[in-house]
């Protein structure tokens, strides 16, 4: 088997490899979502953490993007807890992470209930499986790291606040780096055993400052004067909430300490600000009106030139670019809601879920979760056939808007009112936690304004 890629020996990607050493100093702090492009060494870092013989930190697991909740939490077998009055817990992948690095790449693209455990048992370290009354717990303590293309689509707010770390990558390398990049990475390749070697001591220092840290954090100390930095500046980003200044606090105190101080300095609270800011840092306030945030620049007056009334066939699409007012958000009627008829309440209870094959019933529909209702009534008293629960979660819902940004629609106030439907329409969709995608067409050509992705919270042009 190769052997990974020496941490030290990665170049550039300074905050990257500092908020992962941290974490390493202490995961209580929530783990780090890097967004960047792909071939940024997002997961090179990730193996080569790992790989170090450091406390707390034995073994790398990848979370598979079609994972389930049963195959991330574990499940218990009801059955044999009925039968035999013993539950018997089947160990998912927050079990086997205990002590380790949970690697999940794209994590924008999976469900976000499934994110929200992730990050509920990284920040308490246990992971509690409740099934119809009967629960078991395990210790659960990870360095969480997720990656994301935010070409791909956004997380939600809600959730990229609960990641306590978030780094942006540019993947914008200078000559001298990618020529040292590739440099590298072909000593590498011709012997891996000799690079390996060239960066044993500088590894060897990292992982015995990593200790000292770890060691010397519960002493840490930070005073009233620096807190107050810290809520000052929560406040000026305008953070939701205070789990900012508590991951901002727990940062600073890591960073101290990885730096063998046992008080919180001004150049620790600096020095993690980025990472505790960068995925919370609201917008600054605009001043009203304008009643939309689709778009955020100064509101103007659209010009009232004769001129661009009347427009000829041949400038279809080449409307000059100008600053509209958006118009008040509408708001559309969209169905968010599936409807299900039900003829027969008890008998549809009753065929639920039994995975039998050949009748017609996909088990894909079905998940691993018993429901004791539909099986006791099917039984009437004996022992059932256990019938299973729906599996829930589908493809999700997509809006797709198509905007003709020909002159001649959006001239005078089309423009403007255009912006107010896309906003109406992209308010309900984040609300339903549903998909959205707007094209605009004009001048023989169709482009994307904006990505398909989940429904932002506020649209901006």
């Amino acid at each position: 088997m190769k052997p990974n890629f020496p941490f030290t020996a990665v170049v550039g990607q300074g905050q990257v490899k500092l908020a992962l050493t941290l974490l390493a100093i202490d995961p209580v702090i929530g783990g780090v979502l890097v967004s960047g492009p792909r071939g940024s060494a997002k997961s090179t870092l990730a193996r080569s953490l790992a790989d170090l013989p450091i406390k707390g930190l034995k073994k790398l697991v990848t979370l598979p993007l079609g994972s389930t909740e049963e195959m991330v939490t574990g499940t218990l077998d009801l059955q044999q807890a009925l039968g035999e009055q013993q539950v018997a817990f089947a160990p998912g992948l927050l079990s086997k992470a205990h002590q380790g690095l949970l690697y999940v790449d794209e994590v924008n693209l999976l469900p976000d209930s499934l994110v929200d455990l992730l990050l509920d048992v990284a920040a308490s370290g246990i992971n509690r499986i409740e099934r119809d009354g009967i629960s078991h717990e395990h210790a659960a303590e990870f360095v969480l790291m997720g990656t994301m293309n935010p070409d791909e689509g956004e997380l939600r707010p809600q959730l990229l606040d609960r990641f306590g770390f978030g780094v942006a990558l540019a993947n914008h390398y200078s000559a001298q780096e990618r020529v040292e990049i590739v440099r590298r990475r072909q000593a590498f390749d011709n012997d891996a055993e000799a690079f390996i070697a060239n960066y044993t001591e500088q590894q060897t220092q990292l992982v015995a400052d990593i200790h000292q840290a770890q060691a010397l954090l519960p002493s840490v100390t930070i005073n009233d004067e620096l807190r107050l930095a810290i809520a000052e500046a929560c406040v000026a980003a305008q953070v939701d909430g205070v789990r900012g200044d508590l991951v901002w606090l727990r940062a600073a105190c890591a960073h101290a300490a990885w730096q063998q101080r046992s008080e919180v300095t001004l150049d620790d609270i600096n020095a993690v600000a980025e990472l505790v800011l960068m995925h919370r840092r609201q917008q600054p306030p605009q001043s009203p009106p304008p009643t939309s945030h689709f778009d955020n620049s100064p509101a103007q007056q659209p010009s009232s030139d004769k001129n661009n009334q009347t427009l000829s066939d041949n400038d279809w699409g080449q409307m000059q670019p100008e600053t509209q007012l958006t118009g008040q958000a509408r708001s559309i009627e969209v169905n968010t809601k599936t409807h299900y008829s039900f003829k027969d309440y008890a008998s549809k209870l009753t065929s639920q879920g039994t995975l039998s094959h050949g009748k017609g019933r996909s088990t894909s529909r079905w998940s691993q979760r018993i429901n004791w209702f539909a099986s006791f009534i099917a039984g009437r008293g004996k022992q059932p056939e256990l019938r299973y629960r729906r599996q829930r979660g589908a493809d999700p819902t997509l809006h797709l808007v198509l905007l003709d940004t020909s002159a001649s629609t959006l001239s005078g106030q089309g423009q403007s009112q255009a912006k107010g439907l896309v906003e109406g329409i992209g308010q309900q969709a984040y609300l339903a936690r549903q998909q959205m995608l707007v094209l605009g067409f004009g001048n023989d050509k169709v482009e994307p304004l904006m990505a398909w992705g989940r429904a932002p919270k506020t649209m901006r042009s």
